[in-house]
Protein backbone atom coordinates (compact mmCIF):
# COMPACT_ATOMS: atom_id res chain seq x y z
CA UNK A 1 0.00 0.00 0.00
CA UNK A 2 0.88 3.42 -0.83
CA UNK A 3 1.95 6.35 1.59
CA UNK A 4 -1.01 8.01 0.17
CA UNK A 5 -3.45 5.03 0.75
CA UNK A 6 -2.21 4.59 3.86
CA UNK A 7 -3.23 8.44 5.27
CA UNK A 8 -6.39 8.26 3.72
CA UNK A 9 -7.15 4.76 5.52
CA UNK A 10 -6.17 6.80 8.66
CA UNK A 11 -8.49 9.52 7.83
CA UNK A 12 -11.46 7.43 7.30
CA UNK A 13 -10.93 5.60 10.66
CA UNK A 14 -10.84 8.75 12.67
CA UNK A 15 -14.29 10.10 10.69
CA UNK A 16 -14.98 10.72 6.55
CA UNK A 17 -16.98 13.76 8.39
CA UNK A 18 -13.98 15.85 9.62
CA UNK A 19 -11.40 14.06 6.68
CA UNK A 20 -13.66 15.09 4.06
CA UNK A 21 -11.10 17.69 2.06
CA UNK A 22 -8.43 15.53 2.33
CA UNK A 23 -10.01 13.06 1.04
CA UNK A 24 -10.94 14.81 -2.22
CA UNK A 25 -7.67 15.97 -2.53
CA UNK A 26 -5.72 12.51 -2.13
CA UNK A 27 -8.34 11.41 -4.30
CA UNK A 28 -7.11 13.22 -7.23
CA UNK A 29 -3.27 12.88 -6.46
CA UNK A 30 -3.78 8.72 -7.14
CA UNK A 31 -5.99 9.15 -10.16
CA UNK A 32 -9.37 8.40 -8.53
CA UNK A 33 -11.22 11.89 -10.35
CA UNK A 34 -12.83 11.37 -13.60
CA UNK A 35 -9.79 12.18 -16.38
CA UNK A 36 -10.19 15.96 -18.14
CA UNK A 37 -11.90 15.60 -21.53
CA UNK A 38 -9.62 15.96 -24.05
CA UNK A 39 -11.67 18.59 -26.26
CA UNK A 40 -11.70 21.16 -22.79
CA UNK A 41 -8.86 23.05 -22.99
CA UNK A 42 -6.24 23.09 -19.86
CA UNK A 43 -6.32 25.22 -16.95
CA UNK A 44 -3.06 25.98 -15.01
CA UNK A 45 -4.00 23.57 -12.12
CA UNK A 46 -4.28 25.47 -8.66
CA UNK A 47 -3.00 24.77 -5.49
CA UNK A 48 -5.18 22.67 -3.23
CA UNK A 49 -4.98 23.10 0.46
CA UNK A 50 -5.15 19.90 2.56
CA UNK A 51 -6.95 20.40 5.68
CA UNK A 52 -5.85 17.54 8.49
CA UNK A 53 -7.72 17.40 11.88
CA UNK A 54 -5.12 17.47 14.46
CA UNK A 55 -2.74 14.20 15.45
CA UNK A 56 -4.41 12.32 18.09
CA UNK A 57 -8.24 13.58 17.96
CA UNK A 58 -10.90 11.76 19.14
CA UNK A 59 -13.71 11.03 16.81
CA UNK A 60 -16.81 9.35 17.58
CA UNK A 61 -20.37 8.60 15.61
CA UNK A 62 -23.67 7.98 15.70
CA UNK A 63 -24.00 8.60 19.96
CA UNK A 64 -27.39 8.20 20.83
CA UNK A 65 -28.63 11.08 22.78
CA UNK A 66 -31.91 9.63 24.05
CA UNK A 67 -31.80 6.35 25.43
CA UNK A 68 -33.57 3.99 23.33
CA UNK A 69 -34.93 7.26 21.22
CA UNK A 70 -35.53 7.82 17.54
CA UNK A 71 -32.76 6.93 14.73
CA UNK A 72 -32.55 10.45 14.46
CA UNK A 73 -31.74 11.32 17.70
CA UNK A 74 -27.71 10.95 17.29
CA UNK A 75 -24.47 12.74 17.11
CA UNK A 76 -21.04 13.26 16.22
CA UNK A 77 -18.17 14.27 18.19
CA UNK A 78 -15.20 15.29 17.69
CA UNK A 79 -12.13 16.54 20.69
CA UNK A 80 -8.97 17.91 20.08
CA UNK A 81 -6.08 16.22 22.28
CA UNK A 82 -5.63 18.49 25.32
CA UNK A 83 -4.48 18.41 29.11
CA UNK A 84 -7.37 20.28 30.11
CA UNK A 85 -11.35 20.72 29.25
CA UNK A 86 -11.98 22.79 26.00
CA UNK A 87 -14.82 24.55 24.78
CA UNK A 88 -17.31 22.61 22.51
CA UNK A 89 -19.01 24.11 19.52
CA UNK A 90 -22.08 22.50 17.82
CA UNK A 91 -23.46 22.51 14.39
CA UNK A 92 -27.31 21.96 13.64
CA UNK A 93 -28.33 21.07 9.68
CA UNK A 94 -30.85 22.57 7.78
CA UNK A 95 -33.05 21.45 5.34
CA UNK A 96 -36.45 23.03 5.93
CA UNK A 97 -37.12 20.64 8.88
CA UNK A 98 -37.32 17.99 6.82
CA UNK A 99 -34.08 16.75 4.78
CA UNK A 100 -30.35 17.15 5.95
CA UNK A 101 -27.75 15.57 8.11
CA UNK A 102 -25.27 16.18 10.53
CA UNK A 103 -22.41 14.65 8.52
CA UNK A 104 -20.00 17.11 7.11
CA UNK A 105 -20.74 20.20 9.41
CA UNK A 106 -18.61 23.40 8.11
CA UNK A 107 -15.29 24.56 8.81
CA UNK A 108 -14.87 21.12 11.54
CA UNK A 109 -11.07 20.86 10.81
CA UNK A 110 -10.97 24.22 11.45
CA UNK A 111 -12.35 24.66 14.59
CA UNK A 112 -10.60 21.39 15.92
CA UNK A 113 -7.10 23.02 15.36
CA UNK A 114 -8.22 25.92 17.11
CA UNK A 115 -8.66 23.85 20.19
CA UNK A 116 -12.48 23.03 20.04
CA UNK A 117 -14.82 20.12 20.42
CA UNK A 118 -16.74 19.58 17.72
CA UNK A 119 -20.21 18.02 17.77
CA UNK A 120 -22.93 17.56 14.84
CA UNK A 121 -26.36 16.37 15.77
CA UNK A 122 -29.31 14.90 14.06
CA UNK A 123 -33.23 15.72 15.09
CA UNK A 124 -36.42 14.71 14.41
CA UNK A 125 -37.72 16.11 10.92
CA UNK A 126 -41.61 17.11 10.85
CA UNK A 127 -42.83 14.01 9.00
CA UNK A 128 -41.73 12.25 11.54
CA UNK A 129 -42.63 14.16 14.66
CA UNK A 130 -44.27 18.08 14.72
CA UNK A 131 -43.02 20.99 16.64
CA UNK A 132 -41.72 20.89 19.26
CA UNK A 133 -39.98 17.60 18.71
CA UNK A 134 -37.10 19.31 17.23
CA UNK A 135 -36.47 21.47 20.08
CA UNK A 136 -36.76 19.29 22.04
CA UNK A 137 -34.34 16.96 20.68
CA UNK A 138 -31.55 19.96 20.62
CA UNK A 139 -32.16 20.61 23.69
CA UNK A 140 -31.86 16.76 24.53
CA UNK A 141 -28.41 16.92 23.04
CA UNK A 142 -26.79 19.62 24.86
CA UNK A 143 -28.16 18.17 27.90
CA UNK A 144 -26.38 14.90 27.04
CA UNK A 145 -23.42 16.44 26.13
CA UNK A 146 -22.97 18.79 29.15
CA UNK A 147 -23.92 15.47 31.26
CA UNK A 148 -21.07 13.53 29.43
CA UNK A 149 -18.61 16.41 29.65
CA UNK A 150 -15.96 14.82 31.93
CA UNK A 151 -15.96 12.07 29.30
CA UNK A 152 -15.09 13.69 26.66
CA UNK A 153 -12.71 16.76 28.23
CA UNK A 154 -15.21 19.04 26.90
CA UNK A 155 -16.24 22.27 29.31
CA UNK A 156 -19.53 22.07 30.13
CA UNK A 157 -19.66 26.16 31.05
CA UNK A 158 -18.27 26.92 27.20
CA UNK A 159 -20.89 25.61 24.60
CA UNK A 160 -21.42 27.45 21.62
CA UNK A 161 -24.15 26.46 18.64
CA UNK A 162 -24.65 27.39 15.12
CA UNK A 163 -26.69 26.18 12.22
CA UNK A 164 -27.83 27.68 9.03
CA UNK A 165 -31.76 27.59 7.90
CA UNK A 166 -33.86 24.97 10.12
CA UNK A 167 -30.66 24.96 11.99
CA UNK A 168 -30.49 28.28 12.50
CA UNK A 169 -34.03 28.46 13.75
CA UNK A 170 -33.10 26.00 15.89
CA UNK A 171 -29.96 27.37 17.58
CA UNK A 172 -31.96 30.36 17.36
CA UNK A 173 -34.50 28.72 20.04
CA UNK A 174 -31.34 27.31 22.21
CA UNK A 175 -29.96 30.93 22.77
CA UNK A 176 -33.56 32.43 23.83
CA UNK A 177 -35.08 29.84 25.58
CA UNK A 178 -32.54 28.37 28.08
CA UNK A 179 -34.28 26.22 30.68
CA UNK A 180 -37.97 27.70 29.30
CA UNK A 181 -40.52 24.93 30.03
CA UNK A 182 -42.91 25.39 27.33
CA UNK A 183 -40.39 24.09 25.09
CA UNK A 184 -37.71 22.26 27.56
CA UNK A 185 -38.98 18.51 27.05
CA UNK A 186 -38.30 16.02 29.27
CA UNK A 187 -35.64 13.94 26.81
CA UNK A 188 -32.74 12.64 28.28
CA UNK A 189 -30.81 14.17 31.00
CA UNK A 190 -33.39 16.08 32.66
CA UNK A 191 -31.24 17.59 35.48
CA UNK A 192 -29.13 18.81 33.05
CA UNK A 193 -29.30 22.89 31.72
CA UNK A 194 -29.77 23.13 28.09
CA UNK A 195 -28.56 26.86 28.16
CA UNK A 196 -25.78 27.34 25.83
CA UNK A 197 -23.14 30.50 25.47
CA UNK A 198 -22.84 31.51 22.14
CA UNK A 199 -25.16 31.41 19.59
CA UNK A 200 -24.12 32.32 15.59
CA UNK A 201 -27.62 32.23 13.87
CA UNK A 202 -27.10 32.19 9.53
CA UNK A 203 -30.56 33.06 8.25
CA UNK A 204 -32.74 31.31 10.10
CA UNK A 205 -36.60 31.83 10.31
CA UNK A 206 -37.39 34.14 13.53
CA UNK A 207 -41.28 34.96 13.71
CA UNK A 208 -43.32 32.28 11.81
CA UNK A 209 -46.69 34.97 12.04
CA UNK A 210 -44.81 37.57 10.77
CA UNK A 211 -43.94 35.50 7.82
CA UNK A 212 -45.64 36.39 5.35
CA UNK A 213 -45.75 40.29 5.56
CA UNK A 214 -42.25 39.57 5.19
CA UNK A 215 -42.15 37.74 2.42
CA UNK A 216 -44.74 39.86 0.38
CA UNK A 217 -47.11 36.34 -0.03
CA UNK A 218 -49.27 34.57 1.27
CA UNK A 219 -48.80 30.71 0.51
CA UNK A 220 -45.90 30.33 2.48
CA UNK A 221 -48.55 29.97 5.13
CA UNK A 222 -50.41 27.15 3.08
CA UNK A 223 -50.76 23.83 4.66
CA UNK A 224 -47.85 22.53 2.43
CA UNK A 225 -45.50 25.01 3.29
CA UNK A 226 -42.27 24.04 5.72
CA UNK A 227 -43.35 26.27 8.37
CA UNK A 228 -47.18 24.58 8.22
CA UNK A 229 -45.27 21.11 8.08
CA UNK A 230 -43.05 21.81 10.92
CA UNK A 231 -46.11 22.65 13.35
CA UNK A 232 -48.62 20.41 11.56
CA UNK A 233 -51.43 22.29 9.92
CA UNK A 234 -51.73 25.87 8.42
CA UNK A 235 -49.87 28.76 10.49
CA UNK A 236 -52.74 30.84 10.80
CA UNK A 237 -55.16 27.97 12.40
CA UNK A 238 -52.10 27.24 14.54
CA UNK A 239 -51.09 30.95 15.97
CA UNK A 240 -50.47 29.71 19.34
CA UNK A 241 -47.99 27.11 18.18
CA UNK A 242 -46.11 29.51 15.52
CA UNK A 243 -45.77 31.78 17.74
CA UNK A 244 -43.65 28.99 20.27
CA UNK A 245 -41.75 28.17 17.55
CA UNK A 246 -40.75 31.76 16.82
CA UNK A 247 -36.93 32.85 18.89
CA UNK A 248 -38.36 36.37 19.12
CA UNK A 249 -41.14 34.96 20.83
CA UNK A 250 -38.92 34.48 24.00
CA UNK A 251 -36.21 37.27 24.07
CA UNK A 252 -34.98 38.14 27.31
CA UNK A 253 -32.12 39.89 29.44
CA UNK A 254 -30.18 36.96 30.02
CA UNK A 255 -29.88 35.69 26.28
CA UNK A 256 -26.98 34.21 24.52
CA UNK A 257 -24.99 36.87 22.69
CA UNK A 258 -25.79 36.37 18.89
CA UNK A 259 -23.74 36.77 16.04
CA UNK A 260 -26.75 36.61 12.46
CA UNK A 261 -25.62 36.40 9.41
CA UNK A 262 -27.98 36.91 6.83
CA UNK A 263 -27.79 37.85 2.89
CA UNK A 264 -30.07 40.80 1.21
CA UNK A 265 -31.37 38.44 -1.48
CA UNK A 266 -32.52 35.47 0.47
CA UNK A 267 -35.84 34.24 -1.58
CA UNK A 268 -36.82 31.67 1.23
CA UNK A 269 -35.74 33.45 4.57
CA UNK A 270 -36.60 37.48 3.96
CA UNK A 271 -33.52 39.37 5.33
CA UNK A 272 -36.56 41.57 7.70
CA UNK A 273 -36.50 38.09 9.76
CA UNK A 274 -32.72 38.37 10.85
CA UNK A 275 -33.37 42.34 11.14
CA UNK A 276 -36.50 42.53 13.44
CA UNK A 277 -34.89 39.28 15.42
CA UNK A 278 -31.61 41.60 15.65
CA UNK A 279 -33.59 44.54 17.10
CA UNK A 280 -35.20 42.47 19.78
CA UNK A 281 -32.23 41.19 21.04
CA UNK A 282 -30.51 44.42 21.07
CA UNK A 283 -33.97 46.10 22.84
CA UNK A 284 -33.81 43.36 25.60
CA UNK A 285 -30.02 44.33 25.95
CA UNK A 286 -28.61 41.08 24.62
CA UNK A 287 -25.42 41.40 23.03
CA UNK A 288 -26.31 40.80 18.92
CA UNK A 289 -24.07 41.33 16.18
CA UNK A 290 -25.97 41.17 12.75
CA UNK A 291 -23.93 41.13 8.98
CA UNK A 292 -25.99 40.95 6.03
CA UNK A 293 -24.17 40.21 2.92
CA UNK A 294 -24.53 42.31 -0.04
CA UNK A 295 -26.16 39.73 -3.05
CA UNK A 296 -25.87 36.97 -1.21
CA UNK A 297 -29.37 34.42 -0.93
CA UNK A 298 -29.95 31.55 1.30
CA UNK A 299 -26.71 29.60 0.21
CA UNK A 300 -23.29 28.96 1.78
CA UNK A 301 -21.60 32.18 0.49
CA UNK A 302 -22.96 33.54 3.73
CA UNK A 303 -20.87 31.72 6.15
CA UNK A 304 -18.17 31.60 3.38
CA UNK A 305 -17.53 35.54 3.50
CA UNK A 306 -17.59 35.61 7.33
CA UNK A 307 -15.23 32.95 8.38
CA UNK A 308 -13.53 35.88 10.34
CA UNK A 309 -16.27 36.81 12.25
CA UNK A 310 -17.59 33.56 13.00
CA UNK A 311 -13.55 32.40 14.55
CA UNK A 312 -13.51 35.69 16.43
CA UNK A 313 -17.38 35.07 17.74
CA UNK A 314 -16.80 31.92 19.17
CA UNK A 315 -13.05 33.00 20.41
CA UNK A 316 -14.73 35.60 22.51
CA UNK A 317 -17.69 34.14 24.28
CA UNK A 318 -16.01 30.47 24.59
CA UNK A 319 -12.08 31.21 24.55
CA UNK A 320 -12.23 33.36 27.96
Amino acid sequence: MTDTSETRMRLLKRGWWLALPTLIVLTAMVGGLPAQDKKTPEKKAQPKTVVVIPEGTKVEKNLAYVEKGHARQILDIAVPPSEKPVPLIVWIHGGGWLGGSKENPPTAAEFLKQGYAVASINYRFSNQAIYPAQIHDCKAAIRWLRANAKKYNIDPDRIGVWGASAGGHLVALLGTTGEVKEVEGELGNPKMSSRVQAVIDVFGPADFLKYAEHMGKDDVFGVNSLLSKLIGGPVLDKKELAKLASPVAFVTKDDSPFLILQGDNDKLVPHQQSEEFHEALKKAGVTSELVIVPGAGHDSTVIAKNSVKVNDFFAKWLKK
